[in-house]
């Protein structure tokens, strides 16, 4: 699923494109796409809107229209956005089209169908997008956003030592902080040096600096490099790069960037979590509550005590030969997996032209 980088992104690419455009219409082709509004209902509370800005809250999209109001779009797993000429043909995976005046369609596209679109008036008092007058905040369960100026290391620490849980499902929750997801509470905890199953209460004053800082660090370079493109996420303007650089992510079996030693992965909460066991130490009052998941870790054998083995080219250090093989087989799994998704990926952009969409006249926006 798309995390706050990878939303950020498409946030900014379609900034110039939508800012300015006024919604004349709407075709829903798939109406589960819809949160709460019938078609009928949702076509009439957008018609004659116009974009105000196009922006972000955790992991959703949030479009301002004229009129007090807002679009939400969830991503979810394969949601994709693109704003093509209205005489292009409709693909078979298009769940929403806004139509626009300047001849545009925004198009939410959508193979898994999980993605959801909702229409949202403000609270006159508040600001707080609403889904009814004096009803609760859309985001009122929404936790602070990980790039504001306001999530300070103090911030930080307050809400954390406020849990006892563990740190990846911590990660995970929304309402403790928005938009990390799995990639990059993977990333962020290999960075800082904690287990994934380390308790939020055994975190010393160090841990927590680092801990915040890597959280930081790493959604700020995901959203220069505009993203993970690993499965199906693409932007209006093309895929992200950050699948290339991430440290432990879908590495299971590969050397560790910092020790050399292989990557493993268990399962915490039904999501696939990686780390360095050699990096990432769980602290003793952890092991224990910790055993079932660590006996299911995968990446090389667990507790075989520690080896000096010579790196040999890109090999972890202390792999036996069954295990350097069980890797390689690993990685080409990975490697398949992403070039199907890839080639997904440029088959969507090519059916909606995204990449030869020419510039609307007079406006300075491409499509």
């Amino acid at each position: 699923m798309p995390e706050l980088p990878e939303v950020e992104t498409v946030a900014r690419d379609l900034r110039p494109r939508l800012v300015g455009a006024t919604i004349v219409g709407a075709r829903v082709l798939w109406v589960r796409t819809l949160r709460d509004q019938d078609p009928v209902a949702f076509a009439d509370a957008v018609a004659g809107r116009t974009v105000l800005a196009v922006g972000r809250r955790a992991k959703q999209l949030v479009i301002e229209l004229s009129g007090d109001a807002a679009l939400t779009i969830h991503l979810k797993m394969t949601g994709q956005l693109f704003v093509v000429p209205a005489a292009l043909p409709v693909d078979p995976y298009v769940r929403l089209v806004l139509e626009l005046a300047d001849g545009r369609e925004l198009r939410f596209r959508d193979i898994r169908k999980f993605g959801r679109v909702g229409v949202y008036g403000r609270d006159d008092v508040t600001g707080d997008l609403v889904t009814e007058a004096g009803g609760a905040a859309v985001f009122a369960a929404i936790g602070p956003e990980p790039l504001e100026d306001s999530f300070t290391l103090r911030t930080f620490r307050a809400r954390l030592r406020r849990r006892k849980g563990r740190l990846k499902p911590l990660l995970l929750d929304q309402s403790f902080v928005a938009g990390v997801g799995n990639i990059y509470a993977d990333e962020s905890l290999w960075r800082s040096r904690l287990h994934p199953l380390r308790t939020a209460r055994t975190l010393r004053p160090p841990d927590e600096r680092r801990l915040h800082e890597a959280i930081r660090g790493v959604l700020a370079e995901a959203v220069e490099r505009r993203g993970s493109s690993i499965d199906d996420y693409t932007a209006p303007d093309g895929d992200g790069s950050m699948q290339e650089t991430l440290d432990v992510y879908q590495r299971t079996g590969e050397a560790c960037h910092r020790c050399g030693r292989p990557i493993r992965r268990i399962v915490v909460g039904a999501r696939a979590t990686h780390l360095c066991t050699w990096c990432q130490r769980l602290p003793a009052a952890d092991r224990a509550g910790a055993k079932a998941i660590l006996r299911g870790m995968t990446g090389g054998a667990v507790g075989r005590g520690r080896r000096w083995t010579e790196l040999d080219g890109g090999g972890a250090l202390g792999q036996t030969a069954a295990e350097a093989e069980a890797a390689a087989r690993t990685v080409e799994r990975t490697a398949r997996t992403r070039r199907a998704a890839a080639t997904r990926r440029a088959a969507a952009r090519a059916t909606t032209g995204a990449d030869a969409v020419p510039a609307v006249p007079g406006t300075g926006r491409s499509g």
